[in-house]
């Protein structure tokens, strides 16, 4: 857990650090402000009132607790354990078996289940994916990414304000020709590249760190490991029909059918190697 917090300090340092370098490239720039204030509104937006968009997107419903007594007793126990209040729990109308949390913080959490994942997982494996789901709300996963979506939002506006300033001639007029197009093609094309690539990379390491904190939480890394191995081929069986591509990163395994031929490009770590970490840690 300690190497996966390092990891997400570092990669937000990078991110930081790549940000105030396009601030230096562009030396007192009032658009880079500009820039920044309106990433900030829109993510500060996107913290306040993304999990009602998206349970909205998934048609998810709320499930009363006499409509599953039983899933409401699993997740008591897990809050239970982890000393987190109860969340809001939804069902998602789709054979794609999967799940994802939502919500700023633990006291406004919702965990929503597609019908699929109910049906296809035994209790244990459940468990162990409801714990996992929980972790993000715990690590505060929804800040995490907020904050490095904001960066990354607004290294990729000032790369886009660049390319538009070079179509209209107002990009390094007054600088050395080959440093200028050095420069530009540093800032329009390489810096928000590698912007996302470290966004990515966070995701995938935040993964790594809900399967670990979930694991422990619970007591045991079996259950959610047996429960990626049958969801490594019933999300292939059943790729998901409803959402958006751009909101894979929130579920547990991508519901989605894009086969990535490069791992830097995955919102998630591969399913065979989260399988054999937890199965490593044996608790």
């Amino acid at each position: 857990m300690i190497s996966n917090n390092i990891k997400t300090v570092f990669i937000l340092g990078l991110l930081t650090g790549l940000l105030l370098w396009v601030g230096n490239l562009l030396g007192g720039v009032s658009g880079l402000m500009i820039a920044f204030v309106f990433a900030v509104v829109m993510n500060f937006g996107s913290y306040w009132f993304s999990d009602k968009i998206v349970l909205a997107m998934y048609q998810a419903k709320p499930i009363t607790e006499n409509q599953n007594p039983k899933i409401y007793k699993m997740v008591r126990e897990i809050v239970h354990l982890a000393n987190m209040p109860m969340p809001k729990i939804y069902l998602i109308p789709s054979a794609n078996p999967n799940a994802f949390a939502t919500g700023r913080n633990p006291k406004n959490a919702a965990i929503a289940f597609t019908t699929g994942i109910l049906e296809l997982l035994n209790d244990a494996e459940l468990k162990g994916v409801t714990a996992h789901e929980l972790s993000h709300v715990k690590n505060r996963d929804t800040l995490v990414t907020t904050i490095a979506a904001t960066i990354a939002g607004v290294i990729t506006m000032v790369a886009s304000m660049a390319r538009w300033a070079a179509i209209f001639g107002g990009f390094g007029r007054d600088n050395d020709n080959n440093s200028s197009m050095v420069e530009f093609i540093v800032l329009a094309i390489l810096t928000p590249i590698i912007a996302t690539l470290l966004q990515l990379a966070l995701s995938r390491s935040r993964e790594y760190l809900a399967d670990e904190t979930g694991a422990k939480m619970i007591h045991n890394s079996h259950g959610l490991a047996s429960a990626l191995e049958k969801l490594k081929t019933g999300s292939k069986a059943h790729p998901m029909k409803l959402g958006s591509e751009a909101t894979s990163a929130l579920f547990i395994n991508n519901p989605f059918t894009s086969n990535n031929l490069f791992k830097l490009l995955s919102t998630h770590p591969p399913l065979d190697e989260r399988i054999k970490r937890l199965k490593r840690m044996n608790v």
